[in-house]
Parts: C-alpha cells; sequence; structure tokens
C-alpha cells in the first residue's frame, strides 16, 4: 500500500506541476482568490456524488452528508479548509508583488518546515535520511526557481508564511484526516477554503475577469483535475505515506512544471536549472532509503 500511495502522490505531483499554466492564465488577468475560489468549490461539488454509502438511506442527497453531524470532523474540515485557504491565498497574492521564481522557491520550503512541525507538535524526530533528503531537496528547488541568484521582493514575506500554512496542511492531512472518509473529507475542506476565498475575491478583486474564455477553461481545468483529483489523492495518499515523504514528493512538481513550461510555453532549462531538478529527484530517492516505522 506505501508503494502504491508513493506513485499515486507523484501523479499528484504531475497534475500539480502542470495545472500552473492554468494558474498562469489566472494572473495574467489578476485575479487571484476569486479563482481559487470556484476551482475549490466546484471541485467540492463534483466530489459529492462519490461521498461514502455506508447503507440504503446514504444513498439519498441527505444521506450523503450524513457525516457532518460528526461535529469533530467537521471541526477539523473547517480547520483544514481555513489553513489551505491561507496557504493558497498567499500564494496568489504573493505573487503579484514578487517574482514567479522566488514564489516557486519559497512555497517549497514546507519541505523544510512538515518535519519541524511534526517534531515539534508530535514528538516526531526526523531520521537524519530525512534532514539529508530534504537539504539536497531544497537546493535543488533554488536552483530550479533561480538559477542561484536571488533577489528579495515585498511578496516573498506572503510567501514564507504561505510555505508554513502549506506545512501545516501537510500535518492536519497526515494526522488528522486519515480518520475519515479522504472522498468527503477532501471535498469538506475544499468548500470551506472555497468560500473563504470567494469571500476576500468579491471584495478585492474585479468579478468581470471570470467571464474570459481562457479563465473560465482555466478554472474547469483546475477545479476537475488540480483540485478534484489532485488534491483528494493527497488526502488519501498521506494516510500510508509519511508526511515528511509525502512532502518530498509533492516536491516534484516545481520539476514536472518545468517540463510542462519547456512542453507548452518554449520555456528552455538552464545548465543550473537542469541540475536543480536532478537534485530535487535525487532528495525524494535518498528519502526512500531510511528504515519504515
Amino acid at each position: 500500500m506505501r508503494t502504491k500511495s508513493n506513485l499515486l502522490l507523484l501523479m499528484v505531483a504531475l497534475i500539480w506541476g502542470t495545472a500552473f499554466i492554468a494558474q498562469g492564465v489566472a494572473g495574467q488577468h489578476h485575479i487571484a482568490t476569486l479563482f481559487n475560489g470556484l476551482c475549490f468549490i466546484i471541485a467540492s461539488v463534483i466530489l459529492v456524488p462519490f461521498y461514502p454509502v455506508n447503507s440504503p438511506g446514504s444513498r439519498t442527497l441527505k444521506g450523503r452528508f450524513s457525516f457532518l453531524k460528526d461535529r469533530t470532523q467537521l471541526k477539523w474540515m473547517v480547520i483544514a479548509g481555513a489553513v489551505l485557504f491561507a496557504a493558497t491565498a498567499l500564494q496568489q497574492i504573493g505573487i503579484l508583488t514578487t517574482q514567479v521564481a522566488n514564489a516557486g522557491f519559497i512555497t517549497s520550503l514546507y519541505i523544510v518546515f512538515t518535519p519541524i512541525l511534526l517534531w515539534i507538535f508530535y514528538r516526531e524526530r526526523p531520521h537524519w535520511i530525512d534532514f539529508f533528503a530534504v537539504t539536497i531537496a531544497c537546493v535543488g528547488a533554488f536552483l530550479l526557481s533561480t538559477q542561484g541568484t536571488l533577489t528579495l521582493h515585498r511578496g516573498d514575506t506572503l510567501e514564507f508564511v504561505g510555505s508554513i500554512f502549506w506545512a501545516i496542511h501537510f500535518v492536519i492531512l497526515a494526522k488528522i484526516a486519515f480518520r475519515y472518509d479522504s472522498i468527503a473529507f477532501a471535498s469538506g475542506h475544499f468548500f470551506v477554503a472555497g468560500i473563504f476565498n470567494l469571500i476576500v475575491g468579491l471584495v478585492t478583486e474585479n468579478s468581470s475577469a471570470l467571464m474570459h474564455t481562457p479563465v473560465i477553461l482555466a478554472i474547469v481545468y483546475r477545479a476537475s483535475l488540480s483540485i478534484g483529483i489532485g488534491y483528494t489523492i493527497q488526502v488519501w495518499g498521506q494516510k500510508y505515506t509519511p508526511p515528511t515523504d509525502a512532502a518530498l514528493i509533492l516536491g516534484l512538481e516545481s520539476i514536472f512544471a518545468a517540463i510542462a513550461g519547456w512542453i507548452a510555453l518554449d520555456q528552455i532549462l538552464s545548465p543550473l536549472q537542469i541540475g536543480g531538478c536532478f537534485a530535487i529527484f535525487g532528495g525524494v530517492l535518498i528519502s526512500q532509503f531510511k528504515p519504515q516505522r
């Protein structure tokens, strides 16, 4: 099951990497939280037909939402959704006042923060191989995103805080979400994240940008594939893959994003960036050599 989980998380990294093209479309039309909000809400609705059916009564629409009677589950859905909102909103808003390269590297720091949070709150001391793998992956992310040169911008602070929220999201999925049905939990916290994003977007952004055909197509793509499938598989996958390993595997999205940019946008990678790709991939491979607990 661990191997299957790792392979599915690798597929998620591929989906997320290619989804950067769709997110770029939203950025070109100067919308961030509106785009996030609609994507998360649509993804949440798409998953409703796949909610667990545990009894004849749960086959009805009302019955499918019976899991919401569990107040503890509902509480964690709201918390996870709020954390996901913070992570996505800070990332998108930060990009407006920084370079995409900076955003890509700083966001990848969740690979570092995930084992630190586990150590602080769950007393799970990282294996020495984790320290080694995370260091190599971060060096790779730095080279891939910045080509070895990092100039700080105003939005970098938002990206830095956002990477901490991404790490918190990883920990919640690993330590809390595994108790509940993956699809129901994913859908529930998507909806919460979508509502929060939508509220902020309606106040701060121009909703007319949503009428452009490229934006509509980007929303459909990200809602169905990147969020509906990708994030849902992440929730399931983290039941079986340790959070630090999951963070490293999903960190491969930066490589797939670079490859997608090369194929779809003719963005050429420098030798340093190619070296960064190998370093990230090497970090993921090294993490798999530690003893399984």
